[in-house]
């Protein structure tokens, strides 16, 4: 996904759900706070993004201009209409988000230390590739990012396990 991209699905999302502010999560967020983002960043082709006033409307965005939708078809990229409770981020990622203003709509985007915590919660290999081209680019910090997984609730997520596979990716980064 390019930058051009992600505002298209923006502007999209806003007409459906008649919302202007929306808290975007998943990979393709990196392209807010880093536009040039290496290309093995962009791979993914869906926006994962909820009305940040409304999260229930995600359902609408995800309908009209989600997955198998004409839009996808007509693209080749669409949006996944997600909520809240989707990644898995210390509690207080808000207080480090970042705004990022496309014409009248604003968009809400996770620091990217809280981002690449809820790739590691999620640990899927393409979780882990994203997360090595991270550290390996230096765009995040192996310390910041344990951190920030020792911040998650252990009652909710297994913090130990979590912790290992960010561990491991962070090894696998620093390898020749």
């Amino acid at each position: 996904m390019t930058r051009e991209q992600l505002e298209h699905v923006l502007r999209a999302s806003a007409a459906i759900a008649n919302e202007t502010s929306f808290v975007v999560i998943g990979s393709q967020a990196v392209l807010l706070s880093f536009p040039n983002a290496p290309e093995a960043l962009l791979v993914s082709r869906e926006l994962d993004l909820y009305p940040a006033l409304h999260p229930e409307k995600a359902d609408l965005i995800d309908g009209a201009i989600g997955p198998l939708s004409s839009f996808h078809e007509t693209f080749g990229y669409h949006a996944d209409g997600v909520g809240p409770e989707t990644a898995v981020m210390p509690n207080d990622w808000m207080d480090r988000a970042t705004f990022h203003y496309i014409g009248n709509i604003t968009a809400i985007c996770p620091e990217i230390h809280d981002l690449a915590v809820s790739k590691c919660a999620a640990s899927r290999e393409k979780d882990a590739d994203f997360v090595r081209v991270l550290l390996r680019e230096h765009m995040i910090e192996a310390a910041t990012l344990e951190q920030r997984i020792r911040q998650l609730d252990p009652s909710r997520c297994p913090v130990d396990t979590i912790s290992a596979w960010a561990a491991r990716r962070a090894a696998e980064a620093a390898a020749p």
